[in-house]
């Protein structure tokens, strides 16, 4: 299974989340404050909304709620973006 993250190939295993594929590939943040400090997981439950990232032109799907599957296009995005 692969994803693209702001064009980029990553690979990953079926099964996981997108955060799961992103902190596998060492990736641990992907969204930015306004302030520009960096977001990734924080709970990991989908409640805190740290690791919102855009999923096949979705926005703001929480990344450790949504399982990745083959082929997804990730962006990151900030505050700015949303």
């Amino acid at each position: 299974m692969e994803i693209t993250v702001d064009g980029e190939p990553v690979p990953g295993v079926e099964g996981q989340t997108v955060a799961g594929v992103l902190l596998a590939a060492g990736r641990k943040s992907w969204r930015t404050t306004r302030s520009g400090a960096p977001r990734g997981v924080f709970c990991g439950i989908g409640a805190c909304f740290d690791c919102l990232l855009t999923v096949n032109g979705v926005p703001d799907v929480r990344a450790c709620r949504r399982r990745a599957a083959d082929g997804d296009e990730i962006r990151t995005q900030s505050r700015a973006d949303a």
